[in-house]
């Protein structure tokens, strides 16, 4: 009997390690690939940044003189049908004009005040017609033009579908290169989308009207794919 107990403890003992011998350890084989979707669309808002500069003897006088300007730009706006919502002030900022450097003692000569005035326009089509307005009221520098989408969701889900097509056929390629075939894909990783830089101008602007031509924005997305290498 104590024979046969230290047989079975014996078969105990081997068993666990011949485990090990029927697992695989080789590695999972993979392609990673990155694949990029490009949608092109028409913009439907524009966004200004208007700025309206200016001077006073006095810090007081130049901040009055700039409160009075920016109040009447606002009610032209507000005429013209932009909606309070789609209108920010920021970036307020007084300054004295320092003059004399060319001698040993510079010397204040007055005030510069400055604000900016960030503008939404819905109707694309009335943005000339917006900036025109701005313009004749007291907004002396265009700090920025940018088109945009209102809302841009389903022009980035159609550029991430031909992103994750992209990335397949990278990956079919560079498999069939290689001489092995695709498996599963093992995971997806979104890249983020965004909207390629449209052209913005910078310059001071007259009375004069103002040609606002949209043209085509690019939103472009990323996806990183990953794939088992099939035996």
């Amino acid at each position: 009997m104590r024979a046969l107990n230290a047989l079975f403890l014996s078969a105990a003992l081997v068993l666990p390690l011949a485990d090990p011998v029927l697992a695989d350890d080789r590695p999972t084989r993979t392609i990673s690939v990155t694949g990029t979707g490009t949608v092109e669309a028409a913009p439907d808002m524009a966004t200004l940044m208007i700025g309206v500069t200016t001077q006073g003897d006095t810090a007081a006088a130049a901040l009055a003189a700039n409160t009075a300007a920016t109040d009447a730009v606002i009610a032209r706006l507000t005429a013209s049908g932009i909606e309070a919502r789609d209108m920010q002030t920021s970036n307020l900022s007084i300054n004295p004009n320092w003059t004399g450097y060319d001698s040993s003692a510079p010397r204040i000569s007055g005030y510069v005040a400055s604000n900016m005035l960030t503008v939404r326009v819905r109707k694309l089509d009335t943005t000339g017609a917006v900036l025109d307005a701005a313009v004749a009221d007291g907004a002396n520098t265009l700090n920025g033009l940018t088109f945009g989408l209102a809302d841009p969701e389903p022009a980035y889900a159609e550029a991430r579908k031909e992103a994750v097509a992209d990335a397949r056929a990278k990956a079919e390629l560079l498999a069939g290169a290689a001489g092995v075939s695709l498996g599963a894909v093992l995971s997806i990783a979104d890249g983020g989308a965004m909207t390629d830089p449209a052209p913005m101008y910078r310059e001071a602007v007259s009375a004069a009207p103002v040609p606002v031509v949209g043209g085509e924005l690019g939103l472009v997305a990323t996806v990183t794919l990953t794939f088992a290498i099939a035996d």
